[in-house]
């Protein structure tokens, strides 16, 4: 079965997709896919279960692997793909909006955004200015939802220079960032800051 979740609260998200997977799930990244590799993401048997459980992340920065997902429908395993925004414009969404679930996960109206991407913005050209932006926001804040608004943020700029290397590069360290989040018991907020410290020099 295949489901696309989308939207800014990755915190709601992330607790919805764990509900569904479970605690042990394939994480594959869209925007790393070839066509060639959607058969086996989709229909591959595994050794270990007859039924696979899996995450794909933001395929829709990888346009011509996400405009062949209405032929996978039939995947026999639990997919859930993970999106920060879906354009309901687009081919592919309106094939796919009456035969998988689609859910949206938006933030409260309340959330300062600005906040969360000063830090961000800050990060890329001094790490330790965006640390003590972090000081002041972070008693109020979530580190997941906080790495979740950065992969947002990462996205875009992703999406407006698909070819940039430092863009790559850094949605590599995000789903790095995340992982490590979910599978190693350190601080989810000493990985943020190690994160921005290192993020200059990407």
């Amino acid at each position: 079965m295949m489901r696309i979740f989308y939207g800014d609260d990755r915190v709601r998200a992330q607790k919805e997709i764990k509900r569904i997977l479970g605690d042990d799930y394939e994480i594959v990244e869209g925007a790393e896919l070839e066509i060639n590799d959607l058969p086996s993401v989709f229909m591959g048997a595994s050794l270990l279960a007859e039924t696979r459980h899996i995450l794909i992340r933001d395929i829709t920065a990888n346009k011509l692997v996400f405009d062949e997902l209405p032929k996978y429908l039939n995947t026999p395993h639990e997919v859930v793909i993970l999106e920060a925004k879906l354009d309901k414009r687009s081919t592919t969404y309106k094939a796919l909006k009456d035969k998988v679930e689609i859910r949206e996960f938006a933030l409260p109206e309340n959330t300062d955004f600005r906040q969360v991407f000063d830090v961000y913005r800050a990060a890329k050209t001094d790490g330790k200015r965006a640390l003590q932006i972090l000081e002041k926001i972070k008693p109020y804040e979530d580190p997941i939802q906080f790495t979740g608004l950065i992969v947002s943020q990462a996205i875009k700029d992703f999406a407006t220079r698909p070819s940039g290397v430092r863009e790559r590069r850094i949605l590599k360290e995000l789903a790095k960032v995340d992982l490590d989040m979910k599978s190693t018991k350190i601080d989810p907020w000493l990985l943020v800051e190690s994160f921005l410290l290192r993020l200059s020099s990407f």
